[in-house]
């Protein structure tokens, strides 16, 4: 029997049951309590400007705890793990005068992602674990104006997301990413010049790899923050092909049912979600504990919701464990095959 590739592992396991996502990795890098010195290490000692918060440069001044990290959240169940790279782009990298870093910290955090998936993988061959290579939102928006009284300013084009998108891109896959995730969508905007970016670097490099699109319903309007729904923003980003389109952040499971309930009855991919343990308290905390999100997320599987699942802020390796043990007997979601219509999306769907 010939040896499967790391696609067919993926779509084979995707097949056999609802697959794990790590957690936060914000939520663990702060239990570690860290510091300005520890951000900096030794090659940044002299930076001219503040580190600590830069959790991204970690996986340069301190790849053992982004490792142990990884690690902790594989041991909970997780079958994909996320690279931490979710600021790392020229244009977010740019807050601490660190753009011409952002390769490098896409390669080398890829590194410590496919490090330990693959100790995991050789403990146990049969369960395959992948590298999520992830592009986050930057933090700019291409279609909201960053000034009330100019609606038309805004402080990022198209293309200046597309370069940072490709760059970052590059230093994923050279890293050893398996896919790529182009999460926390707030701006549909953003998430096509990330998926546009993508694309460019396959095409250049000849491969293809699996793309998840994750976006963000912002609050109870069940809009994202450019203002679609979540059904509208499935129609503006299906023509890249996902392998799994859904929703995480901003929401706990308990109001973020209803918005990818919303993509599950219409995305003819994998459904994915990550949502937050539950909203922030006064103090920016998350209270939402393990065995209550355990069971929303079993009502979501036993629905049908899901195909990938995992958590976002406020969760840590005890609520993957939970998640993971409350949907291991439920069957993945079945894609949808939709009758052939005409499909098209502003802020709300439009089906002809």
């Amino acid at each position: 029997m010939t040896e499967l590739t790391k696609l067919q592992q993926l779509q084979r396991a995707a097949e056999q049951r609802i697959l794990i996502l790590d957690g936060a990795m914000g939520t663990m890098i702060q239990q570690h309590q860290l510091q300005e010195q520890d951000y900096r290490g030794e090659r940044f000692a002299d930076w001219n400007s503040d580190l600590k918060g830069n959790n991204d440069l970690l996986s340069l001044t301190q790849p053992q705890i982004i490792y142990d990290i990884h690690c902790a959240y594989l041991t909970a169940g997780a079958d994909i793990i996320e690279t931490n790279t979710f600021n790392a782009t020229t244009i977010s990298m740019a807050d601490y005068h660190m753009q011409s870093l952002a390769k490098e910290i896409n390669i080398e955090a890829a590194k410590i992602a496919r490090k330990a998936a693959d100790t995991f993988t050789a403990q146990t061959p049969d369960k395959p674990r992948f590298v999520a290579g992830v592009l986050g939102p930057t933090s700019r928006t291409a279609s909201i104006s960053p000034d009330v009284n100019d609606p038309g300013k805004r402080n990022v084009s198209f293309d200046e997301l597309v370069e940072a998108y490709v760059e970052a891109t590059h230093g994923l896959i050279a890293g050893g990413s398996d896919l790529i995730l182009i999460e926390t969508i707030f701006d549909t905007l953003n998430a096509k010049a990330a998926a546009f970016a993508v694309e460019t670097v396959f095409e250049a490099l000849g491969l293809r790899l699996p793309v998840m699109i994750s976006g963000t319903i912002t609050d109870a309007s069940g809009r994202t923050l450019s203002g679609q729904t979540a059904e509208a923003f499935y129609y503006s980003m299906n023509h890249i092909s996902p392998f799994s389109m859904g929703l995480n952040c901003a929401l706990g499971p308990d109001l973020l049912r209803q918005y990818v309930d919303d993509i599950a009855q219409v995305a003819e991919c994998l459904v994915s979600a990550h949502p937050n343990a539950g909203l922030p308290n006064e103090f920016g905390e998350y209270d939402m504990q393990s065995a209550e999100m355990a069971s929303h997320i079993q009502e979501w599987a036993e629905s049908g919701l899901l195909n990938i699942v995992g958590g976002c802020c406020g969760s840590t390796p005890e609520h993957i464990a939970a998640m993971a043990q409350a949907v291991k007997h439920c069957s993945p979601r079945k894609v949808v095959q939709l009758p052939v219509r005409m499909r098209l999306s502003g802020l709300e769907p439009f089906v002809h």
